[in-house]
């Protein structure tokens, strides 16, 4: 069983990308965030200040869509965010295996689509990744199937994904 993080500000946010997304249903495209300090975004623009919760957190500010053409892996360390974005966080669905499948992957890219594709125990899989400036980092997967699949979280469960969103951030 993973670990849940403690709650933090970050932790929040994530969580709420995700329900966010969520609500849209899967086979969506990918979809990027920025995570800006909510006190800030209050003093910026008061009149928001009843429809943001918790000051002291951040709100994640929906960006324009990765470009149809370019993968997510392609376009996060292109990324420049200002000073006033503290984190980022991005969605992906991905088809994931088990760790005892991975040892018989091919190598070649055509046939390992393939196989990944055949897997009888392939999961297809939402996740949501954030980090913010200081290098913290909080990660959500839930499967698509079953329905009432848990939300797994974590720092780290995409450790090659939140490399990227750091290397964006820096």
């Amino acid at each position: 069983m993973l670990e849940v993080a403690p709650d933090s500000p970050l932790r929040q946010a994530t969580l709420e990308v995700e329900r966010h997304v969520a609500e849209g249903g899967w086979d969506q495209s990918p979809r990027l965030f920025a995570l800006v300090r909510t006190a800030e975004l209050i003093a910026a623009q008061p009149a928001l200040a009843d429809q943001l919760s918790d000051p002291d957190g951040y709100t994640p500010v929906e960006q324009d869509g990765v470009p149809a053409d370019r993968s997510v892996e392609d376009v996060l360390p292109t990324l420049m965010w200002p000073d006033t974005v503290h984190g980022c966080a991005v969605v992906i669905e991905r088809v994931m295996l088990p760790p005892s499948a991975q040892a018989d992957l091919p190598e070649d890219p055509d046939e390992l689509v393939r196989v990944v594709a055949e897997h009888p125990e392939r999961q297809e899989v939402r996740i949501c990744a954030a980090v913010l400036r200081d290098g913290s980092a909080h990660t959500t997967v839930r499967a698509r199937t079953p329905e009432d699949a848990p939300l797994l979280e974590g720092p780290e469960l995409v450790p090659g994904l939140v490399a990227l969103l750091n290397a964006s951030m820096s």
